[in-house]
């Protein structure tokens, strides 16, 4: 009995020294993780740092060799103007560059909207003879952090992916060098990529340039923000449920997000790679639509189409965008799941008028299925592994406070979000489906009936597009900008923009007008769609937005760049002579 006793005795105190042992391996492993982290962190705002003290050196020389050179009549040119100086030899690059990295480093003190200055830029634009015939010939171009640039980190904003430089340049930068542009900064995006704030703990929060307590929006809201700042006059973002339009919209700009595949996206990073339902594309930003055309003219060549076959070798067609004849557009102006702020319907019915005065046929359309859509082939495609990627990437270092809301209810026992999808169904459906949907699929089986339903729904769309005959489509386009911390807890309002990710369509934002007082006390009586706890957070997202700028959405089908582009400008045009 004593030894039975002592033998017990001995296993439970072995068993508590494990149980201790366990608990202190655990310790020491958060410890040391939060310590690499801290380090990593104080690495990139350090090469952050450098790379702007070096380039303000860069500045002070080229201005004291060259101290008749006028920079601030350069950033006043269009990018249309500015490209005909530099071909006809009245500027020269070297001037071009460094009156927009003076801009830009001004600009960033008070958005903090770059992530690195590329120093190699000063080197390249004094070698540029050899592109003198390319399109864009000593234009300087800012590119999104994740845009690979050989030597330099693509971070996504995430603390592991700190200290691992592109090995090459990624191909949309070495085709956009062949004609002649000049790549000089990247810029500011959200921890991870898949939020539509700019903030993330390795370089901050970014600021919107019309008012500083509102969010540029994301992901590619450094770009929104250093172009809507005069700090750039082209940029690169990617798009994967609103990336470029969002920012562009909320800082009143234009921005186009292709048909993915249209331009190559070899050489990008990403924190998550493998989901196929809602696809990604990279586009321009820039600050009017005769400039995304002109970008695009110059991306969609043979260089691009040999460094990357699986590239259509489709050359931009000029026909098309110059077109002037009438279009028949279809408009939404609900789509069932988020109601439109006032000022996104009323901007979106001003357009709506502006178009069929020029002479263009209006036609209503509901995209179908909007619920079913979000739900099942958004939410569930594009979080398939029930968030298992994304939140492995946050290991290692601190969550941004932009992403905190979101990704609590990632982070709960499948199990909990199943009972809580159940209790909450007849309560606030919208956020028992998006618990469910959140859980991803269950077997490889489900993945490919998944994929299967959002061909279907392509397919269903197009039919529905057809049968109204339509050329384009007009939606309203989310805004205005948020307050901050408001992006991560509603998801649930990018249904205007991620659903043409889904379907795959090129679609484009245009600013058209900016928030009036109206439209801000028309906000006390906003009830939306369903009246839960979403429809009430937008409100608060939304509100103190006088002034800012609004913008619609353009949309149409599958590798029809051109005539997006075309409709793009006849709305930008119109703006304009409304405005006389």
């Amino acid at each position: 009995m004593t030894m039975e006793l002592s033998f017990s005795e001995t296993s439970s105190s072995v068993l508590a020294a494990i149980a201790c042992g366990g608990v202190a391996l655990i310790i020491l492993v958060k410890y040391c993780n939060r310590q690499q982290g801290e380090v990593a962190i104080s690495k990139a705002r350090s090469r952050r740092d450098a790379s702007f003290q070096q380039a303000e050196e860069a500045i002070h020389q080229f201005s004291t060799t060259k101290p008749d050179a006028d920079l601030s009549g350069i950033l006043s040119l269009s990018l249309a103007k500015l490209t005909e100086r530099l071909h006809k030899g009245s500027l020269n690059p070297e001037e071009v560059l460094h009156a927009y990295m003076k801009k830009a480093l001004e600009v960033n003190k008070k958005l903090n909207c770059a992530t690195e200055i590329l120093l190699e830029s000063c080197q390249q634009v004094s070698n540029l003879e050899s592109c003198r015939d390319g399109l864009l010939y000593g234009v300087p171009i800012s590119i999104k952090d994740n845009v690979g640039y050989k030597g330099h980190d693509s971070t996504c904003g995430l603390v592991c992916k700190v200290d691992q430089p592109d090995e090459d340049d990624c191909v949309l930068v070495k085709v956009l060098k062949s004609q002649g542009a000049v790549p000089f900064i990247k810029t500011n995006i959200p921890q991870g990529l898949l939020n539509y704030d700019c903030s993330n703990p390795l370089f901050g929060q970014c600021r919107n340039p019309h008012n500083l307590q509102k969010t540029p929006g994301g992901s590619s809201g450094g770009e929104g923000s250093l172009i809507g700042g005069g700090g750039s006059i082209l940029g690169i973002g990617t798009d994967i449920g609103g990336s470029i339009r969002i920012p562009s919209a909320f800082c009143g700009i234009c921005g186009l997000k292709p048909t993915a595949n249209r331009l190559s996206l070899r050489g990008l990073s990403a924190a998550v790679r493998g989901q196929k339902s809602v696809s990604s594309a990279i586009g321009p930003m820039a600050r009017d639509v005769d400039s995304l055309a002109l970008c695009m003219r110059a991306l969609l060549c043979e260089e691009m189409f040999t460094l990357d076959p699986t590239v259509p070798p489709i050359p931009f067609n000029d026909q098309v965008y110059l077109s002037t004849e009438p279009l028949r557009i279809g408009y939404c102006e609900d789509d069932g799941y988020l109601k439109p702020s006032p000022s996104m319907a009323r901007t979106l019915r001003e357009t709506k008028e502006m178009l069929e005065r020029a002479g263009h046929t209006l036609v209503p359309f509901t995209p179908p299925r909007i619920f079913y859509t979000m739900h099942e082939l958004i939410v569930r495609g594009i979080l398939a592994d029930g968030t298992e990627t994304l939140l492995s990437k946050l290991e290692g270092g601190p969550v941004d406070k932009c992403l905190t809301a979101q990704i609590i209810p990632y982070r709960l026992p499948i199990w909990v979000k199943t009972m809580l999808s159940v209790v909450l169904k007849p309560i606030f459906p919208r956020i028992a489906a998006s618990l469910s949907a959140i859980c991803g699929v269950r077997s490889v089986a489900d993945l490919w009936r998944q994929h299967v339903r959002v061909e279907d729904y392509t397919h269903e769309f197009i039919a529905e597009w057809r049968k109204m005959k339509m050329d384009v489509l007009l939606c309203p386009m989310l805004g205005p900008a948020y307050n901050f911390q408001y992006c991560g807890k509603l998801t649930s309002a990018l249904s205007y923009t991620i659903l043409y990710n889904l379907l795959n369509f090129p679609v484009g934002v245009v600013p058209v007008s900016t928030v009036t007082p109206d439209d801000e006390a028309q906000l006390d009586n906003y009830k939306g769609n369903f009246g839960d706890p979403w429809d009430k957070l937008f409100v608060k997202a939304v509100r103190g937005g006088v002034g800012l700028p609004m913008a619609v959405e353009c949309v149409a089908l599958p590798y029809q760049e051109e005539l997006c582009l075309r409709f793009m400008r006849e709305v930008e045009q119109l703006v304009k002579d409304n405005r006389k």
